[in-house]
């Protein structure tokens, strides 16, 4: 980091970066190029062996990705990261860096539809079985485990069922059996440092929150270095054994000279360059532009969101509201411990007329965008029962929180008036829409 601070408004804008050596750009250059000049061959076979760190070719490493990986990961209390083509990838990955065919990882059923999709088929497909279990007991993951287990996997703010999961519970279960927590941050960033609870890993969809702008797609994937890979070697053997995929490298002992970056640096050498689903340099030029105003934005999402909420409390054509912040008892004790200085920009709520209304209030918005994003600048809406989660069966839908009249907003920066009057006219169109058809 170029300036010590530990507060994240100075570390979004001065983390990892200071200027360009050659033309002494402040802002962060788009390095859109695919190879890098060596100094010599030794310099290369210095890069390729790991003796030495920098860039071969941009599908492993870029100057301006490298930029973001170090800005988010000062942000998160993490030592290093990894930028991947989207969350998607991120959450992938994680996983699959540790866990192989016949292996098993145990998720929160608290899950983004998408990333439910991805454990419960495509990991499934290539051997990986991953478990689900109900997080409102954090020793539902302990009775889960057996000794193929990796992983435990869950995100901080779940999307769309937004009950915080119980980090550090979790965490201290799987640490002294070798079994690290991943966590998706993506919905709660500044808000939460998963890191500081327990957690070994982090991942993020930039696109979300931190892009903030909607127009970059991108993944990442922060190394907090505090799990010990080496305490239980036969828990994590791809860390502990030959790598035949890099020259028989063992992970924990390859990098002892570099830091503690183990699953970083496998995560990068292997899976990033054999899979590539990298960054790319303007996507990441992208991303740093939105990190650089979160911490601000993230204040104004979760005071809107808090006045969201409320607002559809009071409201007729409601019948349950969900957002943390009006929570009670176990589930608002988790919000108060985890998630520091709001409750963020997500509400979800229940229309009393089930599908039909769900669908009709969507239709009836006229500020609010109909997208299947979150963590955007702008207020957006959707109907998750037909649309992100509708691949799911019936019991997987519940699991997750999403019920037929289940509505997700994502509230934006907009002046708060003009969000409430535009949920109110289309809560009132839904409504008289409903009446009139019946």
């Amino acid at each position: 980091m170029t300036v010590d601070s530990q507060h994240p408004e100075t570390i979004v804008l001065h983390a990892g970066y200071r200027a360009d050596p050659a033309t002494g750009s402040v802002a962060v250059p788009i390095y859109q190029t695919t190879s890098y000049q060596f100094r010599d061959t030794q310099h290369a076979a210095d890069l390729f062996a790991l003796k030495e760190l920098g860039n071969i070719y941009t599908r492993i490493m870029n100057p301006t990705c490298d930029v973001l990986e170090k800005r988010v990961a000062a942000l998160e209390g993490g030592v290093a990261g990894l930028a991947l083509a989207s969350g998607q990838s991120a959450s992938a990955m994680a996983l699959q860096n540790i866990a192989h065919a016949g292996d098993n990882v145990v998720s929160s059923t608290d899950l983004y539809g998408g990333t439910w999709n991805l454990f419960a088929n495509t990991l499934k497909d290539q051997g990986i079985e991953v478990r689900f279990v109900d997080p409102s007991d954090p020793e539902n993951f302990r009775r889960a485990t057996d000794d193929r287990t990796r992983a435990y996997y869950a995100e901080t703010l779940p999307n769309p069922k937004l009950a915080v999961f119980p980090i550090k519970e979790v965490a201290d279960i799987g640490r002294p059996l070798g079994i690290p927590l991943i966590m998706d941050n993506t919905a709660a960033p500044i808000l939460c440092r998963p890191l500081d609870h327990g957690a070994a890993v982090v991942v993020y969809s930039t696109t979300k929150y931190i892009g903030g702008h909607g127009t970059s797609i991108g993944g990442l994937i922060v190394d907090g270095g505090k799990f010990d890979w080496e305490a239980v070697p036969t828990r994590q053997p791809y860390l502990n054994q030959p790598d035949p995929s890099y020259h028989g490298a063992v992970w924990t002992q390859a990098v002892k000279g570099i830091g503690p970056v183990a699953y970083i640096i496998k995560a990068r050498t292997t899976l990033l360059r054999d899979l590539g689903a990298c960054m790319s340099p303007f996507n990441a030029f992208a991303s740093i532009q939105g990190l650089e105003t979160l911490p601000l934005r993230m204040r104004e999402h979760c005071r809107n969101g808090m006045a969201v909420a409320e607002f559809l409390k009071g409201h007729p054509a409601v019948s349950r509201v969900i957002y943390p912040g009006l929570m009670d008892g176990e589930a608002r004790r988790r919000a108060d411990t985890y998630l520091k200085g709001g409750f963020g920009g997500l509400v979800g709520f229940e229309l009393s007329g089930g599908r039909d209304a769900g669908r009709d209030f969507i239709d009836a918005l006229k500020l609010l965008y109909h997208v299947a994003n979150i963590g955007d600048a702008r207020s957006l809406a959707i109907h998750p029962a037909s649309t992100t989660h509708s691949q799911l069966e019936p019991e997987e839908l519940a699991a997750t929180g999403v019920s037929d009249g289940y509505v997700r907003l994502s509230i934006g920066l907009e002046h708060i008036d003009d969000i409430l009057a535009d949920l109110g006219q289309a809560l009132h169109a839904a409504t008289g829409m409903r009446a009139a058809a019946e």
